[in-house]
């Protein structure tokens, strides 16, 4: 182990996964002209409803009512969460790399996310077996850049913050991981990243 480093910590979104919301707007458009866009306004006017509902302060079921009243209920609960999900792309580079960082680390996966993002979009990507444990905000109800989630994976690693390499592309959830005292990567592409991660661990 490099850098006395024993657990290597991932975000999700944009690091392993790229998403693009354009792909689920596109898809309303297709059900009524401009309903993408006027669900999107809604939805960027009200975030403060995702992020409750990213922490499971609301469940699906009442998370779905009202993005569905957004859309004046246009489509079926079950249509807007497949919709809603279908927002993920190709993998990342990066998951190359976890094969053999599983020979040598444990492997975190820490992410903002939902109940809905999970099942419907992205738990089908097979790298997810090489991780030993998923921190997911809305089963820690708590997301970053909330001390808490971070304290999910210490108290699974149950190793010193100095321990953890964490990956991500905001600034902000980086920041947050160094008052901490972990090691991190800002993600800003994935070259970059990919060859950062390399050179940190020596491999």
């Amino acid at each position: 182990m490099k850098n006395n480093i024993s657990t290597v910590v991932f975000d999700l979104g944009m690091v392993l996964i790229p998403f693009d919301y354009n792909i689920m707007l596109n898809k309303l458009d297709k059900i009524e002209h401009g309903l993408g866009a006027r669900y999107f306004k809604l939805y960027q006017e009200n975030i403060d409803v995702y992020k409750k509902y990213e922490k499971w302060d609301l469940t699906d079921e009442e998370f779905c009512r009202i993005n569905l009243n957004w859309l004046d209920n246009k489509i079926s609960e079950e249509k807007f969460k497949i919709i809603w999900s279908d927002i993920f792309l190709k993998e990342t580079k990066l998951t190359s790399l976890l094969p053999e960082l599983k020979e040598n680390y444990k492997l975190v996966l820490m992410s903002n996310t939902c109940h809905i993002h999970q099942k419907y979009g992205w738990e089908k990507y097979g790298f997810l077996k090489y991780f030993d444990k998923l921190i997911l905000s809305h089963e820690v109800a708590a997301y970053k850049p909330m001390k808490e989630i971070y304290k999910s994976v210490e108290n699974y690693t149950n190793e010193k913050p100095e321990s953890h390499l964490y990956i991500d592309d905001v600034k902000e959830y980086v920041d947050a991981a160094v008052k901490l005292g972990w090691n991190v990567i800002h993600f800003i592409d994935e070259d970059d990243a990919y060859k950062k991660v390399k050179d940190f661990l020596e491999i």
